[in-house]
Formats: structure tokens, sequence, C-alpha cells
């Protein structure tokens, strides 16, 4: 938890511009820190409930947490059957 707290203050936050967007994809990137793309959207959609919706995080979050991620895992872990 930790961990995944710094990455996203340090990394996230700041690279992606230290604004409301940041902050709203820094909270989905806490989301896939505790398991998937579906935690990634509730955390998001908990803040934007609160404030105004972040096209820019609802653009992003599940275009990364679905595509990117699944192509990825499938190449790790063929990867890793392989050298079985």
């Amino acid at each position: 938890t930790l961990l995944i707290c710094v990455f996203t203050y340090f990394a996230i936050f700041n690279v992606m511009g230290r604004d409301y967007d940041a902050a709203v994809l820094s909270a989905g990137t806490c989301g896939f820190g505790m398991g998937a793309t579906p935690n990634a959207m509730a955390n998001m959609q908990a803040i934007c409930d609160r404030y105004v919706p972040s096209v820019k995080a609802y653009l992003i979050i599940p275009l990364i947490g679905s595509l990117f991620a699944d192509f990825i895992n499938s190449l790790v872990i063929t990867f890793f059957i392989n050298i079985l």
C-alpha cells in the first residue's frame, strides 16, 4: 500500500501535470494496485462523483487497463510457460 501511494504521488501525479486530471489518474493507478481495471474505475468514479468528471482519465485508464495490460499479461504468461 505504501509503495503504490509513493509511486502514484511521485511518478504518476508529477509526470501527468499536477492537476485535477493527474489526481484522478493517480486514483485509477491506485485501483490497478488494488487489483484490476474495475477497481481503478471505481476509484475514479468516487472522485468524479464528488467533483467533476475527468475525460482524460476516463479515456486513458480503461485503455491501458483493458488493452495493454491484457497483451502484456499474455506475453508474460507465454514467456514463463515456455521457460518451463
